[in-house]
């Protein structure tokens, strides 16, 4: 198991992907469309709220108090 990383940069691009960035100096890429279907997430579906993704503590987070765990986004992305 990988240890807590922290995001330290987010960017929002098309199709529902986030580009992110580790404290450990990885970039990996996010799908967040599985998420999409989940009530929480649904105001994502609207692009104009999704590419308002910014970081704090550590970790993606939305207006509305949306955020996605940091080991959810390290585990679950890929390498860019």
């Amino acid at each position: 198991m990988q240890d807590l990383l922290d995001v330290t940069a987010v960017k929002p691009i098309k199709d529902h992907w986030l580009a992110l960035s580790f404290e450990n100096g990885e970039n990996r890429l996010f799908d967040v469309k599985p998420l999409l279907t989940k009530k929480p997430f649904a105001p994502l579906q609207q692009w104009h709220v999704f590419e308002q993704a910014y970081v704090f503590a550590g970790t993606v987070n939305w207006p509305g108090n949306i955020d996605i765990s940091p080991e959810t986004l390290y585990e679950r992305s890929v390498l860019a």
